[in-house]
């Protein structure tokens, strides 16, 4: 009895220590302590600042939201949502292009952050612009194609978000769940779409988020090539 005590002692012992290791490796780490918190104060910003204009419009009269202030917060939390996404989807050219092996430690928190803002953005539209007025929605999503395609975008982005926990990557598989998640690269594109077919005619700043896209997509398709000639 004592020496089975004594084993399961030394067995919680030596299972504590390496626990002890990994909070003191925490405590020390970088990502955990300032990288993630940074990103989730710079993510939140956008929003804030959006809070501050809607109160200041409604208690001291000013005009931040403009003279529509229904549309303004949709296309401002349009705009975000692309930012976001284009982000997240930038992880991996970062990592590629310098070697930062770390920053993939943030492109969850980054792609979740670019579902929240997508899905404020239908919010708003569905809630704010509509009236919850679900007839007049689905004939905005069948006959204006610009809402189509960014519907289809959130869609796809939809099983990104559920499936986003390490839970969900061990239901489904690691190679299952890399296929999946493809689907953003359809999305990121959408996205661009939608917003080069809501501004009517041939914009500047559409252009330019096309044209990130299309590089960070041209810095992940030249990867694999590069470590096939190599090999």
């Amino acid at each position: 009895m004592i020496a089975t005590t004594m084993s399961d002692t030394a067995t919680v012992n030596s299972a504590a220590r390496p626990q002890g290791k990994d909070r003191a490796a925490k405590k020390r780490d970088p990502m955990v302590w300032v990288i993630k918190p940074a990103v989730w104060v710079l993510c939140l910003a956008p929003l804030a600042w959006l809070g501050w204009l809607v109160v200041e419009t409604i208690y001291f009269g000013g005009r931040g939201l403009s003279a529509n202030p229904v549309e303004f917060i949709n296309r401002y939390l349009g705009d975000w949502a692309l930012r976001f996404l284009l982000i997240s989807l930038a992880v991996t050219p970062v990592r590629i292009l310098t070697g930062w092996k770390q920053v993939v430690r943030v492109r969850r928190l980054l792609g979740l952050f670019a579902f929240f803002y997508v899905v404020l953005h239908v919010a708003n539209y569905v809630g704010l612009d509509q009236f919850f007025n679900w007839e007049a929605i689905w004939e905005d999503v069948i006959k204006r194609w610009y809402i189509t395609v960014g519907m289809a975008a959130l869609l796809c982005l939809i099983p990104l978000a559920v499936t986003s926990t390490k839970g969900w990557i061990k239901r489904i598989g690691g190679k299952n769940w890399n296929r999946l998640h493809k689907l953003v690269y359809v999305s990121g594109a959408a996205a661009c779409l939608h917003f080069f077919m809501m501004r009517k005619g041939l914009q500047y700043e559409p252009l330019v988020y096309a044209a990130i896209f299309a590089g960070l997509m041209l810095v992940r398709a030249v990867e694999p090539l590069k470590r096939r000639f190599s090999a």
